[in-house]
């Protein structure tokens, strides 16, 4: 049992961070790290996971280790655990929080590739579930571990077209596809499961969810879509720490199965 509720100090804690070269990555790796825990930054693109990584150990000296790892892949999983395990030792807290875009993202919903629905399927629903067998099982050997799904509004309620209307990312024209919807639905189907199945192992699953986060936007896109919001206004990813280090800790002893859903009130409506 937890003697101090209010506790969000993670020393001694090992986190493991898929996505950690994203956008949300270093967000979270910082509030971590800042909190005392020792995060494995994990990501596909090892150069850009190794420059957070050092980056944020010149804020705290050796808080950070980067590795390279296709998460879609069960044999590289299974490599990491044991690398992972022999550099830092075992993970405390597993948080799921890589996503991809695949080439044709934006095509409409009637012509949508069958290729690049099983390419964002593969690493936004079924990665997750591998790294959840390979280090949720070790937790529940050990009997106790966190383990925190990223999500997205837009795996809890539909996105309204109408903000798409002229919005751009880059200069790029975007939406919402239903592939990135339904993998996120997904993964909170997955959530509510493994919080019942780990339940009596100690192990608590929960799943954090953004709304929009602004990293880049048109005008157009953010005044629609701020116009949405209660709050008025898109987030920032550091708006999401908060939630993330609450459901690391030992702060949330007695919380699994929920989804602290960060968006500004959007889903209110």
């Amino acid at each position: 049992m937890n003697s101090n509720p209010s506790n969000t100090d993670l020393k001694g804690k090992v986190v493991l961070l898929t996505g950690g070269a994203g956008i949300l990555g270093s967000h979270f790796t910082r509030a971590l790290t800042a909190n005392g825990a020792r995060v494995a930054l994990v990501d596909r693109d090892a150069e850009k996971a190794k420059k957070i990584a050092e980056s944020i150990n010149q804020e705290n000296k050796n808080s950070v280790q980067s590795f390279a790892a296709d998460i879609t892949q069960l044999e590289q999983l299974k490599q990491l655990k044991t690398t992972v395990e022999s550099n830092l030792g075992p993970v405390d807290v597993l948080i799921n929080n890589a996503a991809v875009k695949s080439s044709n993202f934006f095509e409409p919903f009637e012509s949508f590739p069958l290729e690049d629905w099983n390419t964002v399927m593969a690493v936004n629903t079924t990665g997750v579930m591998l790294g959840c067998q390979v280090f949720g099982s070790a937790m529940a050997e050990r009997g106790c571990g966190s383990i925190i799904n990223t999500l997205s509004i837009y795996g809890i309620v539909a996105p309204d077209q109408r903000i798409y209307e002229g919005s751009e990312y880059e200069g790029r024209a975007i939406n919402t596809p239903a592939v990135y919807s339904t993998s996120k639905a997904a993964v909170w189907g997955l959530t509510k499961y493994l919080a019942s199945y780990w339940g009596n192992k100690g192990i608590r699953v929960n799943a954090i969810t953004p709304g929009g986060m602004f990293s880049g936007q048109n005008e157009t896109f953010v005044d629609k879509y701020s116009a949405r919001v209660p709050l008025g206004r898109m987030g920032e990813p550091d708006e999401l720490c908060g939630a993330v280090v609450f459901l690391a800790s030992d702060a949330s002893s007695y919380v699994t199965g929920q989804n602290i859903i960060v968006d500004g009130g959007l889903s209110v409506w």
